[in-house]
Protein backbone atom coordinates (compact mmCIF):
# COMPACT_ATOMS: atom_id res chain seq x y z
CA UNK A 1 0.00 0.00 0.00
CA UNK A 2 1.23 3.46 -0.84
CA UNK A 3 0.67 6.69 1.20
CA UNK A 4 0.88 10.18 0.64
CA UNK A 5 2.49 12.63 2.71
CA UNK A 6 2.80 16.21 2.90
CA UNK A 7 5.74 18.44 4.07
CA UNK A 8 4.60 21.91 5.51
CA UNK A 9 7.52 24.53 6.32
CA UNK A 10 6.04 27.27 8.71
CA UNK A 11 6.89 29.16 11.91
CA UNK A 12 5.99 28.37 15.24
CA UNK A 13 3.40 30.66 15.12
CA UNK A 14 1.08 28.73 13.60
CA UNK A 15 1.85 25.48 13.97
CA UNK A 16 -0.77 24.15 15.41
CA UNK A 17 -3.07 25.74 13.06
CA UNK A 18 -1.38 23.64 10.11
CA UNK A 19 -1.48 20.65 13.03
CA UNK A 20 -5.67 20.83 13.38
CA UNK A 21 -6.08 21.54 9.63
CA UNK A 22 -4.36 18.24 8.78
CA UNK A 23 -6.23 16.42 11.31
CA UNK A 24 -9.16 17.78 10.00
CA UNK A 25 -8.35 16.74 6.58
CA UNK A 26 -8.07 13.09 7.92
CA UNK A 27 -4.24 12.88 8.29
CA UNK A 28 -3.36 9.69 9.80
CA UNK A 29 -0.63 10.69 11.71
CA UNK A 30 1.03 14.05 12.09
CA UNK A 31 4.89 14.92 12.94
CA UNK A 32 7.16 17.80 14.15
CA UNK A 33 10.48 18.41 12.89
CA UNK A 34 12.96 20.41 13.39
CA UNK A 35 13.66 22.76 9.61
CA UNK A 36 16.61 25.04 10.52
CA UNK A 37 18.68 23.13 13.00
CA UNK A 38 17.46 24.61 16.25
CA UNK A 39 18.23 21.97 19.02
CA UNK A 40 15.38 22.29 22.14
CA UNK A 41 17.53 20.37 24.67
CA UNK A 42 15.85 20.94 28.10
CA UNK A 43 12.38 22.94 27.73
CA UNK A 44 11.07 24.46 30.92
CA UNK A 45 8.38 22.11 32.92
CA UNK A 46 4.73 22.02 31.73
CA UNK A 47 5.74 23.26 28.48
CA UNK A 48 5.79 21.97 25.22
CA UNK A 49 7.99 24.45 22.98
CA UNK A 50 8.37 23.95 18.76
CA UNK A 51 10.73 25.33 16.68
CA UNK A 52 11.22 28.57 15.43
CA UNK A 53 10.91 27.57 11.91
CA UNK A 54 8.89 23.96 11.98
CA UNK A 55 8.18 21.00 9.34
CA UNK A 56 4.84 19.62 9.70
CA UNK A 57 4.11 16.44 8.12
CA UNK A 58 1.31 14.59 7.55
CA UNK A 59 0.60 11.51 6.55
CA UNK A 60 -2.44 10.30 4.44
CA UNK A 61 -3.94 7.12 2.61
CA UNK A 62 -3.19 7.10 -1.20
CA UNK A 63 -6.94 6.86 -1.49
CA UNK A 64 -6.70 10.80 -1.75
CA UNK A 65 -5.52 13.12 -5.18
CA UNK A 66 -3.17 14.72 -4.70
CA UNK A 67 -4.17 18.12 -5.83
CA UNK A 68 -7.79 17.78 -4.11
CA UNK A 69 -5.84 17.42 -0.69
CA UNK A 70 -3.67 20.33 -1.64
CA UNK A 71 -6.83 22.51 -2.44
CA UNK A 72 -8.79 21.02 0.83
CA UNK A 73 -5.93 22.02 3.00
CA UNK A 74 -5.55 25.42 1.32
CA UNK A 75 -9.07 25.40 2.21
CA UNK A 76 -9.37 24.69 5.77
CA UNK A 77 -6.44 26.78 6.50
CA UNK A 78 -7.62 29.52 5.26
CA UNK A 79 -10.53 30.04 7.94
CA UNK A 80 -8.14 29.42 10.66
CA UNK A 81 -5.25 31.56 10.06
CA UNK A 82 -6.84 34.04 7.16
CA UNK A 83 -3.69 33.29 4.72
CA UNK A 84 -2.82 31.02 2.51
CA UNK A 85 -1.03 27.56 3.86
CA UNK A 86 2.46 27.70 3.94
CA UNK A 87 5.42 26.19 1.39
CA UNK A 88 4.38 22.63 1.38
CA UNK A 89 5.38 19.73 -0.79
CA UNK A 90 3.21 16.34 -1.51
CA UNK A 91 5.20 13.34 -2.13
CA UNK A 92 4.11 9.51 -2.95
CA UNK A 93 5.58 6.94 -0.34
CA UNK A 94 5.79 3.13 -1.45
CA UNK A 95 5.26 1.12 2.01
CA UNK A 96 8.12 -0.33 3.13
CA UNK A 97 9.11 -2.24 6.60
CA UNK A 98 10.16 0.87 8.69
CA UNK A 99 11.78 -0.97 11.67
CA UNK A 100 13.49 -3.56 8.97
CA UNK A 101 14.70 -0.59 7.31
CA UNK A 102 15.67 1.37 10.36
CA UNK A 103 17.88 -2.23 11.27
CA UNK A 104 19.30 -2.41 7.80
CA UNK A 105 21.13 0.80 8.72
CA UNK A 106 21.99 0.30 12.34
CA UNK A 107 25.88 -1.07 12.05
CA UNK A 108 28.38 -2.33 14.99
CA UNK A 109 30.68 0.20 16.09
CA UNK A 110 34.16 0.61 17.45
CA UNK A 111 34.79 2.79 20.52
CA UNK A 112 38.60 3.29 21.63
CA UNK A 113 40.48 0.11 21.41
CA UNK A 114 38.63 -2.65 22.83
CA UNK A 115 34.85 -2.16 22.81
CA UNK A 116 32.36 -2.83 20.09
CA UNK A 117 28.48 -1.84 20.44
CA UNK A 118 26.84 -4.37 17.81
CA UNK A 119 23.19 -4.66 17.39
CA UNK A 120 21.80 -8.03 18.31
CA UNK A 121 20.36 -8.95 15.08
CA UNK A 122 24.17 -8.59 13.43
CA UNK A 123 27.61 -11.29 13.72
CA UNK A 124 30.00 -9.30 15.35
CA UNK A 125 32.82 -8.01 13.09
CA UNK A 126 34.98 -9.19 15.67
CA UNK A 127 33.93 -11.75 17.67
CA UNK A 128 37.77 -12.11 19.74
CA UNK A 129 36.68 -8.06 20.92
CA UNK A 130 34.85 -6.63 23.68
CA UNK A 131 31.71 -7.31 21.94
CA UNK A 132 28.26 -5.68 23.69
CA UNK A 133 24.99 -6.96 21.82
CA UNK A 134 22.37 -4.09 22.05
CA UNK A 135 19.04 -3.90 21.22
CA UNK A 136 17.76 -0.33 21.99
CA UNK A 137 14.58 -1.08 21.57
CA UNK A 138 12.56 -0.07 24.82
CA UNK A 139 15.54 3.11 26.14
CA UNK A 140 17.34 5.37 24.57
CA UNK A 141 21.07 4.55 24.22
CA UNK A 142 22.60 2.91 21.33
CA UNK A 143 26.04 4.99 20.96
CA UNK A 144 25.06 6.78 17.52
CA UNK A 145 24.97 10.02 19.47
CA UNK A 146 28.32 11.81 20.41
CA UNK A 147 27.55 12.03 24.53
CA UNK A 148 27.62 7.79 24.51
CA UNK A 149 30.13 8.15 22.27
CA UNK A 150 32.06 9.87 24.35
CA UNK A 151 31.02 7.58 27.74
CA UNK A 152 31.71 4.41 26.57
CA UNK A 153 35.35 6.08 24.94
CA UNK A 154 36.10 7.01 28.38
CA UNK A 155 34.96 3.37 29.62
CA UNK A 156 37.37 1.78 27.02
CA UNK A 157 40.66 3.87 28.52
CA UNK A 158 39.67 4.13 32.03
CA UNK A 159 38.05 0.22 33.41
CA UNK A 160 40.93 -1.61 34.57
CA UNK A 161 39.15 -4.32 36.19
CA UNK A 162 37.01 -5.00 39.57
CA UNK A 163 35.06 -1.74 39.71
CA UNK A 164 32.09 -0.82 41.09
CA UNK A 165 30.65 1.70 38.41
CA UNK A 166 27.38 3.81 38.54
CA UNK A 167 25.67 4.32 35.71
CA UNK A 168 23.37 7.22 36.26
CA UNK A 169 20.71 7.83 34.17
CA UNK A 170 21.25 4.57 32.61
CA UNK A 171 18.41 4.68 29.57
CA UNK A 172 19.43 1.49 28.09
CA UNK A 173 22.14 0.14 30.43
CA UNK A 174 24.72 0.48 27.62
CA UNK A 175 27.71 2.11 29.67
CA UNK A 176 26.81 -0.23 33.09
CA UNK A 177 27.34 -3.10 30.53
CA UNK A 178 30.15 -1.93 28.27
CA UNK A 179 31.53 -1.53 31.81
CA UNK A 180 31.20 -5.08 33.22
CA UNK A 181 31.88 -6.38 29.52
CA UNK A 182 35.52 -4.58 29.98
CA UNK A 183 35.99 -6.03 33.46
CA UNK A 184 34.42 -4.51 36.23
CA UNK A 185 33.02 -6.43 39.14
CA UNK A 186 29.66 -4.80 39.46
CA UNK A 187 27.66 -2.01 38.04
CA UNK A 188 24.48 -0.22 39.29
CA UNK A 189 22.08 1.56 37.26
CA UNK A 190 19.64 4.28 37.99
CA UNK A 191 17.04 6.01 36.17
CA UNK A 192 13.58 7.86 36.41
CA UNK A 193 11.63 5.64 33.87
CA UNK A 194 10.83 2.30 34.60
CA UNK A 195 11.16 1.52 30.89
CA UNK A 196 15.04 2.22 31.44
CA UNK A 197 14.93 -0.07 34.06
CA UNK A 198 13.81 -3.33 32.09
CA UNK A 199 15.29 -2.48 29.04
CA UNK A 200 19.00 -2.53 31.46
CA UNK A 201 17.96 -5.79 32.18
CA UNK A 202 17.18 -7.38 29.14
CA UNK A 203 20.56 -6.16 27.34
CA UNK A 204 22.51 -7.59 30.55
CA UNK A 205 20.79 -10.90 29.90
CA UNK A 206 21.15 -10.67 26.50
CA UNK A 207 25.29 -10.20 27.16
CA UNK A 208 25.54 -12.80 29.81
CA UNK A 209 25.81 -10.77 32.67
CA UNK A 210 25.39 -13.03 35.64
CA UNK A 211 22.35 -11.63 37.60
CA UNK A 212 24.68 -11.03 40.81
CA UNK A 213 26.65 -8.78 38.68
CA UNK A 214 24.19 -5.74 38.49
CA UNK A 215 21.11 -3.94 40.00
CA UNK A 216 18.82 -1.29 38.87
CA UNK A 217 16.86 1.18 41.04
CA UNK A 218 14.76 3.87 40.55
CA UNK A 219 16.27 7.30 42.26
CA UNK A 220 14.71 7.01 45.54
CA UNK A 221 15.44 3.25 46.04
CA UNK A 222 19.46 3.52 45.27
CA UNK A 223 21.41 2.85 48.27
CA UNK A 224 24.54 4.11 49.42
CA UNK A 225 27.11 3.15 47.47
CA UNK A 226 30.56 4.24 46.74
CA UNK A 227 31.30 4.07 43.09
CA UNK A 228 35.39 3.58 41.71
CA UNK A 229 33.60 4.96 38.23
CA UNK A 230 31.07 7.49 38.11
CA UNK A 231 29.25 8.03 34.69
CA UNK A 232 26.23 10.39 33.89
CA UNK A 233 25.22 10.93 30.56
CA UNK A 234 21.96 13.17 30.97
CA UNK A 235 21.27 16.77 30.61
CA UNK A 236 23.37 20.09 32.15
CA UNK A 237 20.19 21.22 34.15
CA UNK A 238 19.68 17.57 36.00
CA UNK A 239 23.69 17.18 36.14
CA UNK A 240 23.83 20.92 37.99
CA UNK A 241 20.95 19.98 40.43
CA UNK A 242 22.05 16.38 40.96
CA UNK A 243 25.70 16.97 41.68
CA UNK A 244 25.79 16.42 45.27
CA UNK A 245 23.93 13.14 45.10
CA UNK A 246 26.81 11.99 42.03
CA UNK A 247 29.46 13.22 44.78
CA UNK A 248 27.77 10.94 47.30
CA UNK A 249 27.94 7.87 45.03
CA UNK A 250 31.74 8.50 44.32
CA UNK A 251 34.81 7.01 46.76
CA UNK A 252 37.90 9.45 47.09
CA UNK A 253 39.63 9.03 44.32
CA UNK A 254 36.69 7.24 42.35
CA UNK A 255 36.62 8.44 38.22
CA UNK A 256 34.15 11.00 36.90
CA UNK A 257 32.56 11.32 33.68
CA UNK A 258 29.73 13.44 33.02
CA UNK A 259 28.29 14.05 29.58
CA UNK A 260 25.01 15.14 27.75
CA UNK A 261 26.48 18.60 27.63
CA UNK A 262 27.06 21.13 25.04
CA UNK A 263 30.15 23.17 24.77
CA UNK A 264 29.05 26.22 26.29
CA UNK A 265 27.56 24.48 29.13
CA UNK A 266 30.95 22.48 30.40
CA UNK A 267 32.70 25.62 32.38
CA UNK A 268 29.16 25.85 34.54
CA UNK A 269 28.92 22.23 35.01
CA UNK A 270 32.77 21.97 35.41
CA UNK A 271 32.91 24.45 38.39
CA UNK A 272 29.77 23.14 39.77
CA UNK A 273 31.39 19.60 40.06
CA UNK A 274 34.89 21.30 41.12
CA UNK A 275 33.85 21.51 45.04
CA UNK A 276 34.05 17.51 45.03
CA UNK A 277 36.37 16.51 42.22
CA UNK A 278 39.79 17.88 40.43
CA UNK A 279 38.31 18.77 37.05
CA UNK A 280 40.14 17.66 33.33
CA UNK A 281 39.89 19.83 30.65
CA UNK A 282 37.02 18.65 28.65
CA UNK A 283 36.93 16.08 26.10
CA UNK A 284 35.19 17.63 23.01
CA UNK A 285 32.92 15.44 19.71
CA UNK A 286 31.06 17.93 17.39
CA UNK A 287 28.86 20.40 19.87
CA UNK A 288 29.06 17.99 22.74
CA UNK A 289 31.39 17.31 25.57
CA UNK A 290 32.52 14.99 28.11
CA UNK A 291 33.98 16.15 31.47
CA UNK A 292 35.94 13.56 33.45
CA UNK A 293 37.65 14.28 36.79
CA UNK A 294 38.66 11.96 40.90
CA UNK A 295 36.89 12.80 43.25
CA UNK A 296 38.93 14.21 46.53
Amino acid sequence: MSWIQIRIHTHSDVVSKVEDTLLECGSLSVTLKDDADQPILEPELGTTPVWDETCVIGLFEATHDPAELSAQLNQVFRLKAKEDLPRHKIEILEDKDWVREWMDNYHPMQFGERLWVCPSWKTPPQPDAVNLMLDPGLAFGTGTHPTTSLCLKFLDREVQGDELVVDFGCGSGILGIAALLLGAAKMAGTDIDPQALLATEDNANRNGIAADQYDVYLPENTPPLKADIMVANILAGPLEQLAPTIAELTRSGGKLALSGLLAEQAETISTCYGQWFEMNAPEQEGDWVLLTGIKR
